[in-house]
């Protein structure tokens, strides 16, 4: 075999020029990149936000359902508990009777109109009115003036 290189080839140094456009591409790079990213973060944020609201949502419902379903079965249960008959079961129990014909006394109402409207006393003339309203000085409403 031939060599046709040298072994000892003594090349001159190159030295190479500084590119000064690649910082800039390098920054613009970077900014673009971090830009991307982020907009992938926010996007999980919003979309993990939205899941997050979406199961609290159904949770409202499924609550909101219940106290619906508590509502209509306290309504059932009320009328259910306000019934004559129930009632009545429930009177019988605690000693209570129905009331009888011979409890009704129709001239009770009569009589406690005529307590309520007393005739004038008898040594007082009819006059009486009008001087006690001049003594206490006021006029008496007409339902004070019809009682007397």
């Amino acid at each position: 075999m031939v060599r046709r290189i040298p072994i000892k080839q003594h090349n001159a140094p190159v030295a190479r020029e500084r590119d000064q456009g690649a910082l800039a591409r390098l920054a613009l790079l970077l900014v673009c990149g971090l830009f991307l990213a982020g907009g992938f973060v926010y996007a999980g944020v919003q979309h993990f936000a939205a899941l997050k609201l979406g199961y609290e949502t159904q949770d409202l419902r499924r609550v909101r359902d219940q106290l619906a379903e508590d509502q209509r079965r306290f309504l059932l249960e009320r009328e259910a508990i306000a019934s004559p008959a129930r009632l009545e079961r429930a009177a019988r129990q605690i000693g209570m009777q129905p009331l009888q014909s011979a409890q009704i006394d129709p001239l009770r109402r009569a009589r406690k109109e005529s307590t309520e409207k007393t005739p004038p006393a008898r040594n007082q003339s009819v006059d009486a009115p009008a001087e006690a309203q001049a003594k206490t000085g006021r006029q008496k409403t007409p339902d004070e003036s019809s009682l007397h």
